[in-house]
Formats: structure tokens, C-alpha cells, sequence
């Protein structure tokens, strides 16, 4: 299995008011095709810090960044970006939407903006409405975005970060504004679109999150302090809460 995502010596400093703070030290991470690693660790330990520098949202101090291939420190601004539109997905906590188009018109923006992407606007409207209908939303596609639920709303963020057939889709804290119900709904998304090869990093607070992920990595104080390799999830709830059991005894032993 090839390596999509790997790190060397990855740091991270920030300087506030003069004074130096490292915010990550010294990464070596390693994300193999098909894997859906969570990555967890307390409050201002670096987890959305070291998604942001591994896909190119923030530039790393020092160190190795290399995505499917590509040493991104050596990649222009321009080029990131690129890489970012085309290669990459994303899914927040806040569903960053554009307020004057329609779920689905969002759903279908990077695609319209991607220079690989070579269909006709129909064309591109029908794999939104693919997407939409996979994951139950295909009812909403005209409506604006204050006109559906979070849960909805979320799912159609998974739809935009799939419009592209992503290398790898990267979700900062994806059910940290939903309920349960809804949380358990997205989260069922993406160990769908994992089952079908997409690669997943999610950084997470939500040990229930991590349970359904296959590998997760625990980070303090900007260093990875272990990793729970807990493989593939079947998708039972009997399997899920031995999972959680296991995450529970593991977090303990990782001072969370």
C-alpha cells in the first residue's frame, strides 16, 4: 500500500509578541492509501495546526511535507492552491457556503473552478446530483443554504469535497456542530466513501468519531505521544462498542 500523506521532521513555530511557540515538533507521519486516520490530543495540542500545514493551508517552519508525490514546501502559492482545488477535500466543523448560490450550485463550485475538470456545466450537475443522492440530500440541490438542517448541510460539504475525486479528503472536527443523530449520520458518510477507497484524516475531539476510524494518533504539546491501530470498522454496533471500550482504556493511558 503507497503512502498518500507522509511527514519528516515536521515543525511548526509561530511567533506572538516576540516570543517563540512551537506548535508542532518534529511530525514524522505516514498516511497510506485507504487508510481513515483521526488524529486527537487536548485543546492547543496542534491537531488542526498539523492538518492545516499537511495540506497546505499554512506553511510548515521546517521540515517535510510530501502529498502524492510532491514535496509541497517547494510548491508555489499558486501551485498549493491548485493542488488543494484538485487533489484535496475538505470538510469543516463551520460549513463554509456561499450564502448567494444554491446547495447544489456549492456542491459543484470546485469543480467549475478546476482546470482538469473538462465537462459541460450539465455534465458537472449531474455528478453533483450523483453525490447528493448517495448520501440522501438529492431533495435539497435548489434550495439555499439556510433553507436545510446542520446535518444536511453537512452532507452536502462531503459532496463538495468529493465533487473532485480527491487523493485525500482532510475534516477538521466535521461533527463538532451536530447532534448525535446527525453526527452518526455524517460519520456513516464517511466510512462509506472511506469503504470506497477515499483517504480520510479527521481531526476530532469525539471519541466515538475516532472509534470508526481505522488508525488513531494522540498529540501533546505538539508531539505525536502514540497511536491506536484499531483497523477497519464493520459497521455493527456490537463492533462499535467494543471499539469505544478500547478507545476509552487507550485515551485514559494517554492522559485524556
Amino acid at each position: 500500500m503507497s503512502a498518500v500523506l507522509q511527514t519528516k521532521g515536521l515543525c511548526k513555530t509561530y511567533i506572538v509578541n516576540k516570543r517563540q511557540n512551537n506548535v508542532l515538533k518534529n511530525i514524522d507521519l505516514t498516511i497510506d492509501e485507504g487508510e481513515m486516520v483521526a488524529v486527537m490530543g487536548p485543546s492547543g495540542s496542534g491537531k488542526s495546526t498539523l492538518l492545516y500545514c499537511v495540506s497546505g493551508m499554512d506553511r510548515v517552519t521546517s521540515g517535510e511535507v510530501v502529498f502524492d508525490g510532491k514535496e509541497t514546501s517547494s510548491l508555489s502559492e499558486n501551485e498549493l492552491a491548485q493542488m488543494r482545488l484538485d487533489e484535496m477535500g475538505f470538510i469543516f466543523q463551520q460549513m463554509y457556503m456561499m450564502k448567494n448560490l444554491s446547495v447544489l450550485d456549492n456542491i459543484i463550485l470546485p469543480a467549475v473552478k478546476s482546470k482538469k475538470n473538462h465537462e459541460s456545466r450539465k455534465e458537472t450537475e449531474e455528478r453533483g446530483r450523483k453525490l447528493m443522492h448517495r448520501l440522501g440530500i438529492d431533495d435539497v440541490g435548489r434550495n439555499d443554504i439556510n433553507e436545510v438542517s446542520g446535518g444536511q448541510l453537512q452532507r452536502a460539504c462531503i459532496c463538495r469535497s468529493m465533487i473532485n475525486s480527491p487523493k485525500m479528503i482532510f475534516a477538521d472536527e466535521p461533527t463538532g456542530a451536530l447532534n448525535r443523530s446527525s453526527s452518526d449520520e455524517v460519520m456513516n458518510e464517511l466510512i462509506s466513501l472511506n469503504r470506497d477507497g477515499t483517504t480520510i484524516m479527521c481531526v476530532t475531539h469525539d471519541m466515538k468519531v475516532a472509534a470508526r476510524c481505522s488508525r488513531v494518533i494522540y498529540i501533546v504539546d505538539g508531539g505525536i505521544k502514540g497511536e491506536n491501530k484499531l483497523g477497519s470498522f464493520d459497521g455493527t454496533e456490537a463492533e462499535l462498542r467494543k471499539r469505544e471500550r478500547n478507545m476509552s482504556n487507550w485515551l485514559m493511558e494517554m492522559g485524556w
